[in-house]
């Protein structure tokens, strides 16, 4: 049976981290150009959404070792039962490997691309330095990919515990020497 508290930390946990990343996508660096009498530079808005995607990296990688650890990650410990619940908690298992993985790319590119600040000058011209920011919706996509993660890493974890029932298979080693 499916730890019920198991699935609630679970469940908070990836709401924490959605929370965040919609955070980091509302908070993401702005900028401006500032014009002296000899330079061109960019001004920076203060940016918190490097540390808000970074959190909600951290928590999206805890509820997932969470989950794997629960489940010995599938592939230690007892044989699970033939059937349904098996298919379905293999099949889940790589999706949500698959999803959990994307979800981290976007949130480490958006905290690593948001953190990083064109700090040069250019000699007043007609063309202004590039003030490069961090692109809209990645933080966005990161956000979609916790809540997918989320859910299928929790059905994974319900499958899993279905097939898990202790079911041990028949394990005869050794040659049968029937009458010859």
């Amino acid at each position: 049976m499916a730890s019920k508290l198991l699935l609630a930390v679970v469940f908070v946990v990836d709401l924490i981290a959605f929370a965040l990343a919609v955070a980091a996508e509302q908070r993401r660096a702005t900028a401006r150009h500032k014009k002296d009498d000899t330079t061109n530079y960019c001004v920076y808005k203060s940016d918190v959404s490097t540390g808000l995607g970074v959190g909600s990296l951290l928590l999206l990688l805890s509820s997932q070792l969470l989950i794997m650890i629960a489940s010995r990650c599938m592939c230690c410990g007892r044989a699970l039962r033939p059937g349904r619940a098996r298919t379905w908690s293999i099949i889940l298992f790589i999706s949500c490997w698959v999803t959990f993985f994307i979800a981290e790319v976007c949130l480490l590119a958006g905290s690593v691309r948001n953190a990083y600040h064109t700090r040069y000058r250019t000699v007043v011209s007609s063309n202004p330095p590039s003030c490069e920011t961090l692109r809209k919706g990645v933080f966005g996509a990161g956000a979609a990919f916790i809540v997918f993660t989320g859910i299928l890493s929790e059905l994974y974890y319900v499958n899993y515990s279905k097939a898990d029932d202790g079911y041990l298979p028949n394990r005869e080693t050794g040659i049968r020497m029937g009458a010859l």
